[in-house]
């Protein structure tokens, strides 16, 4: 039976480059895998699901109006899908990770999510509270804090690298804008602490 899977974690855990791993393994047993990714990173050179540590895919983008179960659809028409993997997960809808879960529960397709659980003030992203609410499994993958302890937190930060507290939900940016860090350290950052 396919499931709606939901790996979630702060920055820096590893999401894209175990979603490109898995896309890969996929790929090797000559198995068509479904790749998508948020079309708001519009800074040069992204648009594909790319990691830190090199590997990166072209993938198909998905903005809030796409029908992504549709698209899916269509190409699993054409040749089966053994999966579809969403990268930036929490920039889906409500609608679409229905979709999503209609996709595993009628068409038999497995969808794996990855994605951030909370922002930078740590509230949930509409994408995420819909995955967290009806995804078959939960998985939480571990990213790690400057003090050692498990990072849950996504902290924003200025270009001079003290937090920020207010602000868009979403602002695009990587380790330049944001760090993963414990709530202790979190909190403490935001209190003007550390």
């Amino acid at each position: 039976m396919a499931k709606l899977y939901f790996y979630y974690a702060s920055m820096n855990a590893g999401k894209s480059s175990t979603l490109l791993q898995t896309a890969f393994n996929y790929g090797e047993r000559g198995m068509k895998v479904s790749l998508w990714t948020a079309a708001i990173d519009d800074r040069p050179g992204f648009g594909a699901i790319s990691s830190r540590i090199g590997l990166a895919s072209d993938a198909n983008r998905f903005e809030s109006s796409t029908d992504i179960a549709g698209h899916v659809l269509a190409q699993h028409a054409e040749t089966p899908l053994a999966c579809v993997l969403v990268d930036e997960a929490q920039f889906l809808t409500k609608e679409q990770v229905w979709q999503l879960a209609d996709l595993a529960d009628r068409h038999g397709i497995p969808v794996l999510c990855y994605g951030l659980r909370t922002d930078f003030q740590g509230e949930l992203f509409p994408g995420s509270a819909a995955l967290l609410g009806i995804a078959d499994a939960l998985v939480e993958m571990k990213a790690v804090c400057d003090c050692g302890r498990k990072a849950t937190m996504n902290l924003r930060v200025d270009a001079t690298g003290k937090a920020v507290s207010e602000g868009a939900q979403t602002e695009i940016g990587g380790n330049d804008r944001y760090v993963a860090m414990c709530r202790r350290h979190f909190s403490q950052a935001l209190a003007g602490e550390g």
